[in-house]
C-alpha cells in the first residue's frame, strides 16, 4: 500500500475513502436542502408563521413587501451588506454582481441597505441578470428601482421601499454571505426563506425541517377545514377550540 511522501503515514486508499465519503455527506446535505425548498414551496407564507410561532421563534420580517410578479419566493438565502458613501480605494465591481454570479438556482438574495440613505440598491439590470442566471428572487431591507423593468424581467422581487435614486456615490457593497439584519430578523447564509402576498418569513436553517413539518400540519388541518366548510359544516365547528390550540401557541 503506497503513503503519501513528506506527510504522516496515511494510506491513499483511506484518504480517497474519506474524500469521497465528505463528497458523498455533502451532496445528501444538498439533497436534503432541495427536498426542503420543494416542500417550502408547496406552503405559504402564513403556515410557515404559524409553525415558527409554535417554536418560539420570530421569522417575520415585518414591512416587507412584494414588487413584483405575483409568484411564491422560496429558497436558500444569499446575502450581501451594503454601506454608506462610497468604497474605500474606489468602486471594483457594482454593487450585487458578486453575489449574482455565485449564486445558484436554488438561491434567493437577501440585501441588507441600513445606511439611512434613500438610494436604491437593486435595480432593472441585476433583475434581468439573476432571471437569466435562474437566481429564485431578491429581498431587499431598503429600497429597489426600475420596478415596471423588474416585472418585465419576471423576477420576484420583494423590498421595503422604493426609489429612483442611483446607488453611485451614495452607497456601496461591504460584504457578502455574512449576517445581516432585515426588520427586526437576523439571517444567516444558508437560512431559508418563504415570500408571498402576506409578507416574508425567514427560517434557520437549523430548525428548517421541523418548522417546515409543522407547517404541513397547518396548512393540511386548513384544507380539511376549507373541505368542512364545503360540506355545510357550521363555521364555529369548522374553526373550533382545537384550531387555536393545535401548535400549543394558545393558552
Amino acid at each position: 500500500m503506497r503513503y503519501l511522501s513528506h506527510a504522516p503515514e496515511i494510506p491513499i486508499v483511506f484518504l480517497r475513502r474519506f474524500a469521497f465519503t465528505g463528497i458523498e455527506s455533502n451532496n445528501k446535505n444538498s439533497l436534503n436542502m432541495n427536498d426542503l425548498i420543494d416542500r417550502l414551496q408547496s406552503l405559504d407564507v402564513c403556515a410557515v408563521s404559524d409553525a415558527l410561532d409554535s417554536l418560539g421563534v420570530s421569522g417575520h420580517a415585518a414591512g416587507i413587501e412584494r414588487r413584483s410578479t405575483r409568484q411564491r419566493l422560496t429558497g436558500r438565502v444569499r446575502t450581501m451588506k451594503l454601506a454608506a458613501g462610497s468604497p474605500p480605494g474606489g468602486s471594483k465591481t457594482h454593487l450585487g454582481t458578486r453575489s449574482i454570479e455565485e449564486a445558484d438556482d436554488t438561491d434567493v438574495i437577501v440585501v441588507e441597505q441600513r445606511t439611512g440613505s434613500p438610494a436604491a440598491c437593486w435595480g432593472g439590470v441585476l433583475s434581468e441578470a439573476a432571471h437569466h442566471k435562474h437566481i429564485r428572487g431578491v429581498i431587499v431591507e431598503g429600497p429597489a428601482r426600475d420596478i415596471d423593468e423588474i416585472n418585465e424581467t419576471g423576477l420576484p422581487v420583494f423590498s421595503r421601499s422604493v426609489s429612483p435614486l442611483s446607488a453611485r456615490g451614495r452607497i456601496h457593497e461591504s460584504a457578502i454571505n455574512v449576517p445581516v439584519e432585515v426588520g427586526d430578523v437576523t439571517v444567516e447564509p444558508g437560512d431559508l426563506v418563504i415570500a408571498d402576498g402576506s409578507g416574508v418569513v425567514f427560517i434557520p436553517a437549523a430548525i428548517a425541517e421541523e418548522a417546515i413539518a409543522k407547517a404541513e400540519a397547518v396548512a393540511d388541518r386548513e384544507r380539511q377545514m376549507v373541505a368542512a366548510i364545503h360540506e355545510n359544516k357550521p363555521v364555529r365547528e369548522v374553526m373550533g377550540r382545537d384550531y387555536e390550540t393545535m401548535l400549543g401557541t394558545q393558552e
